[in-house]
Formats: C-alpha cells, sequence, structure tokens
C-alpha cells in the first residue's frame, strides 16, 4: 500500500511541476489543470489511506485538459469513468487493463485498452464512435452478444481489434472486410461459429489472424491467399472442413500456422518447404484425414521451432533430413503410422537438434532397438 500511494504521489507531483512549468513558459491559461492537480495531492495527502481503498476514479482527472495517456491498469478501480473525462479531447491512449471500470470514453482516442477485466454484457456501442480510434483491446472479459455488421462505420482507421477470451457469439461480419487498415484481429477463445467469408481476403494490411477456439465451420477461404504481410494465423480448435491445400498457405512471411483439431483432409506437399519459407511453428495436430508422408523437402523450412503433427494418419519413414532444422525445439509425431529403418537412424540425425526439448513418438510403428546415441540427443529434453 505504502509502494502504491508513493508511486501515485510521485505522477501526481509530476504532472503538478510540469503543468507549472509549462503555466511559466506560456501564455496558454491552464489554470483548471492545476487546480485538478492540487485538489487531488490534496487528497492524497489528507487521507492516503481512504483514497487509495475507495476505488474510484477521481473525477479531476476529466479537469486534466492536456492529459494525452492514462494508464490505470492493475488497480482496484471500479465503477463507471467520470463524466468528466469526455471532455479529454487531447487524450490518446487509456489503459483500464485488471480494474473493473468502463463507462463513456473520450472521442478522441487512438488507444483503449481494458483488458482482463469484469467487463459484461455488449461491447458499449459507445466505443465505435470513437472515429480516430486505431486499437481497441477487451481481451479477458466475459462480453457477450454478437459483432454488429455496421461496426466499421465508425472507426475507419483501426489497426488493432483484441476481442479473445469472452463469450462473444454469432458469425463474424462480413463488414470486417471493411477495415483497410486491420493488421491484427484476434477474437480466439469465444463462441463464433458459422463461415469465415471470401472478404477476408481484402485485409491486404491483416499481419494476425486469430480465430483460434471458436465454432467456425465451413472451407477455409482460399482468398487468404490475398493477405500478403500475414505473419500468424490460428484457426485452431475449430470445425473447419474440406482439403487442406497447402499451396494456398504461399505467403513468404507466414511465421505460425495452427490448424490443429479441425475437420480437415489432405497431405502435405513435397514442396512445403519452398512454400513456407519463413514458418516458424506448424500445427497440424488431430486433422480428420491427413495422409501421406513428410516430405524430405520440410527440412528447408530452417526456422522451424516447433513442428506438431500428432495424431494423424502419416505413413512412411520419418524423414532423416528432419535433423537438418537446427533451431528445433518440439517435435511431436506421435500417434500415426510411422516406421524407420531397423536402426532408427532418423534418431542420429536429431542429435543435430541441440536446442529439442521435446520428442514425441508414442504409438507409431517403430521397431527395432533404441541405439545407444540416443543419449546424445539435446541435453534440454
Amino acid at each position: 500500500m505504502e509502494k502504491a500511494f508513493s508511486f501515485f504521489l510521485l505522477i501526481v507531483l509530476l504532472l503538478l511541476h510540469y503543468v507549472m512549468a509549462s503555466s511559466a513558459m506560456t501564455k496558454t491559461n491552464i489554470t483548471t489543470d492545476q487546480l485538478a492537480l492540487l485538489s487531488l495531492k490534496s487528497q492524497i495527502i489528507s487521507d492516503p489511506s481512504h483514497f487509495l481503498n475507495e476505488s474510484w476514479i477521481p473525477r479531476e482527472f476529466g479537469n486534466l485538459s492536456f492529459l494525452v495517456c492514462v494508464d490505470l491498469g492493475s488497480n482496484n478501480f471500479h465503477g463507471n469513468l467520470p463524466q468528466e473525462m469526455q471532455r479529454l479531447h487531447r487524450l490518446k491512449f487509456l489503459d483500464l487493463s485488471s480494474t473493473a471500470s468502463a463507462g463513456r470514453f473520450p472521442l478522441g482516442m487512438k488507444v483503449l485498452s481494458i483488458q482482463c477485466n469484469y467487463l459484461t454484457g455488449s461491447i458499449p456501442l459507445s466505443v465505435f464512435n470513437i472515429s480516430r480510434i486505431e486499437i481497441i483491446a477487451f481481451t479477458g472479459n466475459s462480453l457477450s452478444g454478437s459483432l454488429h455488421n455496421g461496426l466499421c462505420n465508425g472507426i475507419p482507421i483501426l489497426q488493432g481489434l483484441y476481442l479473445s477470451e469472452n463469450k462473444l457469439h454469432g458469425q463474424m461480419p462480413t463488414s470486417l472486410s471493411n477495415f483497410s487498415h486491420l493488421q491484427i484481429l484476434s477474437l480466439s477463445y469465444n463462441e463464433f461459429d458459422g463461415p469465415i467469408h471470401s472478404e477476408i481476403g481484402r485485409l491486404s494490411n491483416l499481419q494476425m489472424l486469430e480465430l483460434g477456439s471458436n465454432q467456425f465451420t465451413g472451407e477455409i477461404p482460399k482468398e487468404k491467399s490475398n493477405l500478403v504481410e500475414l505473419e500468424v494465423l490460428n484457426l485452431g480448435f475449430n470445425s473447419f472442413s474440406g482439403s487442406l491445400d497447402m499451396e494456398t498457405f504461399n505467403i513468404s512471411g507466414l511465421r505460425i500456422i495452427d490448424l490443429s483439431f479441425n475437420n480437415l483432409s489432405g497431405s502435405l506437399t513435397p514442396n512445403l518447404g519452398s512454400i513456407l519459407p519463413s514458418i516458424e511453428e506448424l500445427y497440424l495436430n488431430n486433422l480428420t484425414n491427413l495422409v501421406g508422408i513428410i516430405p524430405h523437402s520440410m527440412s528447408n523450412c530452417s526456422k522451424l521451432t516447433r513442428l506438431e503433427l500428432s495424431i494423424n494418419k502419416l505413413a512412411g519413414l520419418i524423414p532423416n533430413s528432419l535433423g537438418s532444422l537446427a533451431h528445433l525445439q518440439y517435435l511431436t509425431l506421435a500417434a500415426n503410422n510411422l516406421t524407420s529403418d531397423s536402426s532408427l537412424s532418423f534418431l542420429t540425425s536429431l542429435t543435430n537438434c541441440r536446442n529439442l526439448t521435446a520428442l514425441s513418438l508414442s504409438l507409431n510403428p517403430l521397431n527395432g532397438m533404441l541405439p545407444a546415441f540416443t543419449g546424445n540427443l539435446s541435453t534440454s529434453l
């Protein structure tokens, strides 16, 4: 408590010093800001214990007209924001993460972060009227309801929409494709359903698409190949169906792909290494009908750190070329129909993977005696 009080008082005093110094250097009338800070200082000094335990956001913040950034995260504040804070036209950044506060927001903000909170009900409609907003982050709440189709009309320059870990449902609106500046779309761990429409391919600036752990259905649209800036694609733990066409993932900067636990069928294309030159993590666990072999070209994925292919119908020899993956940390091939020669030579090749920390080969028809050189595998195992 004493540390929190000291830090909070220090911030107020610094703000007061800045405002008074600014007053001396300019002719701008900022008496209101001075009085607001003096009022805050007076409350803290006169009864610091009561001030910090009241758990409300002081209304004096609304009179700090020069305020640009407010970070009140990880406090015990609760209730609505004071109405006075709507007057903060210079405010660009507001972080209320890990508090229990919400309310109406100033219209000039660029970043609004209320994450890991206790928000319930629908997403506040006032958020979609902040025309200059660039980042909206409501991850880790209990928000419900659906995303209405016209949500993008009032926030045309949005770059990041973080809504993961809530209770949102319904279909993903096609109007999301109108967010021409959108770089990050994070909707994982909700209850969204229905298909992903082909319009998703119009988000040409998208770098991260997180849709995992929902109830999406239908085929994965081939228009995803138009997302030329995409680096992270998480579609795992849904009910996508249809053919797994790895050729449509030919995006040069794609680092992470998670398609695990879906109703997908297909095989790993022979030229997989050239299709995914930047891949670092590839999750294809537990697909309905992933067949064929592990291609030797996988060794060309030189940045690969995680390769997870468990619970599939892969067959054939485990390629020795996997030993060329110098950065490999996790290799899971369990529950397939993979084989090896009698000397288990692929294990010899894996001794070159000095960063390997997890190796899962169970439930495969591997025969032979475990060679002595197995002890030369990475000491991290």
